[in-house]
């Protein structure tokens, strides 16, 4: 009898059980109307900070500093000042909503240690990339958007770059695999694609996750793949191969760059848009409609934030696309057609694996689980039609 990859499909995914499922769909429908929501928290932000006049009094105070000290300053005064405006929000779709579908068991001090560092960390990269925003817009004229958007996508590239290294370890602690039979079937699966053994490494997702992850990261010498703890405690060997051997498909086929290429892009087009919405917009909101003067960064930073929102689906689009791509790698090079399915329905607790297709399209960074999963048994069928591969 031929193996019916529909069949084996839906086995896979209702193993899951009805209850589950309804749990799943509930989790990522709601995530999607966060999106929403968030956008509007930001703007009562926003209109919060501008009216309290908070930033035109500071902008005031400072006025014989210099343009970048000044510029920095209000910056990253608007960073902190829109986090904590935001902090009840942020507990809320981040921490206290996750423990709810059991997303997380991280503590509520560890969650705000964490996020205050985070804070601290942005305030001073935002304030310095945006103070030297200031002082370009001045010098480069009308085409500042381009050389600005330029700059941005330099430091995003450079962040990708510098962050397995300097930033992600300071929320995580990265380890190489323990010995055993994993830690060998991992390195030769890493040995055959040519990457470094040491490129690999298990860190504690548990901290802040209960969800079945991987990733890489990185660009270049400082390229990594990372298994979350909660990956290797919940996997049969079979499980960890196809994953690996995923997260190696992102690894040889450079997916990264691609995704750098098409921020790049968005971010000149988004500062192009907000400097010719600019006016109106702070208008609305009562600000200063100079875009060169910092008090009135609250309106940019809205602006852009937005705007790449709205370029999200195409962000969305390329990811499947890279994801379809990694899934099909596992599958010809560590050939775990069951190991990479049942694998991937772990990850349905956090991910309706049967989104509708607009759902899936405007909102999903990967291909749902079902149709990554319906992949995994078609290329099963087609071995076992020549005879490759014994039926389980």
């Amino acid at each position: 009898m031929a193996f019916d990859a529909i069949s084996a499909t839906n086995a896979y995914i209702d193993s899951l059980g009805t209850e589950a499922l309804a749990q799943a769909a509930a989790y990522t429908a709601g995530n999607h109307w966060l999106i929403l929501w968030s956008l509007l928290a930001t703007v009562v932000s926003t209109s919060l900070i501008v009216r309290s006049g908070i930033l035109v009094a500071l902008s005031n105070k400072l006025s014989q500093r210099g343009a970048f000290n000044r510029a920095f300053r209000i910056s990253a005064a608007f960073i902190v000042l829109s986090a904590i405006i935001e902090l009840p929000w942020t507990i809320y779709t981040r921490w206290y909503r996750q423990t709810q579908y059991d997303m997380t068991t991280q503590p509520l001090g560890d969650f705000l240690g964490q996020s205050g560092l985070g804070l601290a960390l942005s305030a001073v990269l935002m304030g310095l990339l945006l103070a030297t925003f200031y002082v370009l817009i001045k010098k480069a004229g009308q085409l500042w958007w381009a050389w600005f958007g330029g700059i941005t996508a330099s430091l995003v590239a450079t962040m990708m770059l510098l962050g397995p290294s300097l930033i992600q370890p300071l929320f995580n602690e990265y380890t190489p695999v323990p010995e055993g039979e994993v830690k060998e079937a991992i390195e030769a699966l890493a040995l055959e694609a040519n990457i470094p053994t040491n490129r690999i490494f298990m860190y504690d997702g548990s901290r802040q996750s209960n969800n079945f992850t991987a990733n890489v990261s990185g660009i270049g010498s400082s390229a990594r793949i990372a298994i979350s703890d909660i990956a290797l405690k919940e996997a049969n060997l079979d499980e960890v191969k196809a994953v690996t051997g995923h997260e190696i498909g992102h690894y040889v086929s450079g997916h990264i760059w691609w995704v750098v290429f098409l921020l790049s892009g968005e971010v000149v087009i988004a500062f192009l848009l907000a400097d010719r919405l600019f006016k109106p917009v702070a208008r609305v909101f009562g600000a200063d409609e100079n875009i060169q003067n910092p008090a009135s960064v609250p309106i940019l930073i809205l602006l852009v934030g937005v705007l790449l929102t709205l370029f999200e689906p195409i962000n969305n689009s390329l990811t499947r696309m890279n994801e379809a791509d990694a899934d099909r790698y596992s599958l010809e090079n560590v050939g775990l057609p069951d190991g990479l399915a049942s694998a991937l329905v772990k990850t349905a607790e956090y991910r309706d694996p049967r989104p509708g297709q607009l759902q899936e399209l405007l909102f999903y960074t990967h291909p749902s689980v079902e149709s990554r999963v319906r992949m995994a048994m078609e290329w099963k069928g087609e071995q076992l039609a020549t005879e490759l591969l014994p039926e389980n």
